[in-house]
């Protein structure tokens, strides 16, 4: 698995497109909104997993303490349920590097 460090330079609106088609029916970008299946994502970075306030998340999440940050979810946005055994997201994946790149990008911008 190639790092982060790696990755391509990532997009922002190609990254609005990814949230929107593949991650905006479980979960809400800005800071404020509420939860969906999955946690509102405001301040998502820095954050530890398992840790949004007012959200029930898995043992699993709450267990594996990941610091979320650029290299974090880089990894864990190719295979979320190998990153997190055990996690109840149901999302597969992004198996190319460009679209997590451009997700993270994304993210970054959005859930300051």
């Amino acid at each position: 698995m190639a790092s982060f460090a790696e990755a391509p330079e990532g997009d922002i609106a190609k990254g609005a497109k990814i949230f929107k088609t593949k991650c905006a029916q479980c979960h809400v970008a800005e800071a404020g909104g509420g939860h969906k299946q999955g946690p509102n994502l405001g301040g998502l970075f820095g954050r530890v997993s398992g840790t949004t306030e007012g959200f029930a998340y898995s043992a699993a999440n709450k267990n594996k303490g990941v610091k979320w940050g650029t290299d974090t979810l880089y990894d864990y946005l190719l295979n979320p349920k190998k990153y997190i055994p055990g996690t109840k997201m149901v999302f597969a994946g992004l198996k190319k590097p460009q679209d997590r790149a451009d997700l993270i990008a994304y993210l970054a911008d959005s859930t300051k």
